[in-house]
């Protein structure tokens, strides 16, 4: 027997999940039929495609026995891939390689919301301890003769030792506590087990003993029975009108660890020149790696009901990295390599018309405002990034996409924008930016709010790199308005009657002054309230998209310096023009620029020297 300690972070989460989730201990047993149907599948997929494995004696079934007298345990079996020592350790003496710290970080204490990040995390079996003083388990790998036995109490360590195992497998018996108590009884067992995991494609039975009584109720002699208390089905090859919604909700939490149901889901049954079989979900939450490189995929892949992996981000585009479900297809061969799955043209075939019925159906769902609206604040970044991964969809999802505006209290659609449109509008005016406060009160936007022409207002730093690639929605032109020329097409631009000569003289000495800041300095004719603003020459990165692709770790980027445009019927412009003081003009210059660059949300380069101008300035005003 050897003693090996846990890895510290094993010893936290640990703690975590027993003082936390007491009143969802439940979730335990769900975890634990999961990971058994896991191990089902992955040894059914190999002895119907590896010669090694062909030989073996394959009978799926997950047995659950327990004794309510005597010890208290509870013991789940099955006749999956089993593992060995060294799997034993790595899987149970060290959690969630990819992911332990993030789950950490992510536990709140929220009961609900660490219930669902458990399985979403890998950690699943460490639920276990909720209600457990003492685990053991005793697995054999398919293919191997010995067996080994990994016990712990949670407390700082776990030891493994050989064991004996009839045939491979694995054997999980959890010697309850006063939480786990409950779990000791054939109802409670099958409640939770028709709750969670009635659609697993394995049989699921329960082992219990029942006494029966005589005529007189006098109890005689108590007998072993068992019984298989799940439909055992795979429930998307079902027709869907022998299905209940309920049916369709149980499903997807056996499948995403989700105790919530899901917002929508989409179920297709294919026939042709493909034969497949697709069942997608939309869930009510995003996931939590939904941002992370190393995110899992949510969705499995079957051959004719045979499980081929859940590890391909190839089979829907990393957009739509939030959906849950299954691909089972009738056309692929069983022994389907990872590099051929990505190469393969059915697979292609399916993953294209399956992004096509996912995007219908959030289009179905677009039609209900509030549902929209809740599915939209979890997954509208991802659903932009298809803006510039999918040309092919992009006019789907510029119609589910959702801007803030200034034209209304809700998020609204470019369909609607566009039907707001004043007669004579040529573009579609836009304003990105880090705050939807500062975005609304950007003196920017002065001059359309002067002439009533909605602006929409994009505070996602993906709608800085996406909407310029997408160029127009339904041939109209999209127009960023911090651009240098983007009021040159409107009436006040036109009718505008400034001397440009008799300004120029200023315009010339406040160059002078910043030319180690702007680019140039320009007549603004989109100002009416503010004296100078910012904007980016027409070909150059605006300063939002310099401070994103900095914070993607381009260090190296030349500095692109921004156009200073200045509002010659502003009271401060006029009155700069009469200082005769150089360093006062320079002073009130360089606070021009600033403040028109903190308007923006971009912070200064230095604001000690801001703050002594600003200082300087007030001293002499008062």
């Amino acid at each position: 027997m050897a003693k090996y300690p846990f890895k510290s972070e094993v010893n936290q989460l640990l703690h975590l999940i027993i003082h936390s989730l007491y009143s969802h201990k439940e979730i335990f047993l769900r975890e634990l039929m999961s990971n058994a149907s896991d191990a089902l599948d992955k040894l059914k997929y190999l002895t119907l495609t590896n010669d090694e494995f062909k030989q073996i004696d394959f009978k799926p079934q997950i047995d659950i026995m327990f004794d309510e007298k005597d010890q208290k345990t509870l013991t789940i079996a099955d006749t999956g891939i089993g593992m060995n020592q060294e799997e034993l350790a790595d899987n149970l003496g060290t959690i969630a390689n990819s992911g332990t710290k993030n789950f950490l970080n992510l536990m709140t204490g929220d009961v609900k919301k660490d219930s669902n990040l458990i399985g979403q995390f890998g950690v699943g079996f460490y639920s276990v301890y909720m209600v457990a003083d003492k685990v053991e388990v005793v697995s054999r790998k398919a293919g191997e003769e010995k067996a080994y036995k990994w016990t712990s109490d949670g407390k700082g360590e776990y030891e493994i030792e050989d064991a004996k195992r009839d045939r491979n497998g694995t054997t999980i018996t959890l010697y309850l506590n006063e939480e786990g108590k409950d779990f000791t009884s054939r109802w409670s067992i099958e409640s939770v087990v028709k709750k969670y995991s009635n659609h697993i494609a394995y049989p699921i039975f329960l082992h219990f003993s029942e006494t029966k009584t005589d005529d007189k109720g006098k109890k005689q002699k108590s007998e072993m029975k068992v019984e298989q208390i799940n439909t055992a089905s795979a429930l998307w090859k079902r027709s869907k009108d022998d299905l209940k919604e309920e049916d369709y909700n149980e499903f997807y939490k056996t499948i995403s660890h989700d105790t919530d149901d899901p917002l929508t889901y989409v179920h297709t049954h294919a026939e042709g020149a493909l034969e497949y079989t697709t069942l997608f979900y939309i869930p009510k939450k995003a996931p939590p790696d939904m941002f992370r490189v190393d995110y899992k995929s949510g969705v499995k892949l079957y051959v004719k009901r045979v499980f081929i992996t859940d590890d391909d981000k190839e089979l829907l585009p990393a957009y739509l990295r939030f959906v849950r479900g299954i691909i089972d297809s009738e056309d692929l061969p069983l022994n389907v390599s990872r590099e051929l799955l990505q190469k393969n043209r059915i697979l292609a075939n399916i993953k294209s018309a399956s992004v096509k019925k996912i995007l219908s159906e959030i289009g179905k769902l677009s039609l209900d405002k509030e549902k929209y609206k809740e599915f939209y604040g979890e997954f509208r970044k991802p659903l932009k990034e298809g803006l510039y991964e999918d040309f092919t969809n992009r006019d789907t999802l510029l119609d589910l996409i959702r801007f803030k505006s200034t034209k209304s209290e809700d998020i609204t659609s470019l369909s609607e924008y566009k039907q707001r449109m004043k007669p004579d509008q040529k573009f579609i005016y836009y304003l990105t930016g880090e705050n939807v406060e500062t975005l609304k009160n950007s003196p920017l936007i002065e001059v359309y709010r002067k002439e009533d022409i909605e602006v929409l207002l994009m505070d996602d730093e993906v709608d800085e790199l996406v909407i310029p690639m997408v160029i127009k929605y339904k041939d109209i032109e999209f127009k960023s308005v911090n651009r240098s020329d983007a009021a040159s097409d409107l009436k006040s631009s036109r009718d505008n009657k400034v001397d440009e000569k008799e300004i120029k003289p200023l315009i010339e000495k406040i160059k002078e002054k910043l030319k180690e800041e702007v680019k140039d300095v320009k007549i603004s004719y989109r100002l009416s309230d503010s004296p100078s603003c910012v904007v980016a020459d027409e070909t150059d990165p605006s300063i939002q998209l310099q401070h994103i692709m900095k914070a993607m770790g381009q260090k190296d980027l030349p500095q692109i310096k921004p156009i200073l445009e200045i509002n010659p019927e502003h009271e401060i412009i006029k009155k700069l023009g009469a200082v005769s003081d150089d360093v006062l003009f320079e002073d009130i210059s360089k606070l021009l620029f600033e403040q028109a660059i903190l308007i923006e949300g971009v912070e200064l380069k230095n604001p000690t020297q801001f703050t002594k101008r600003l200082n300087k300035i007030l001293a002499r005003a008062l």
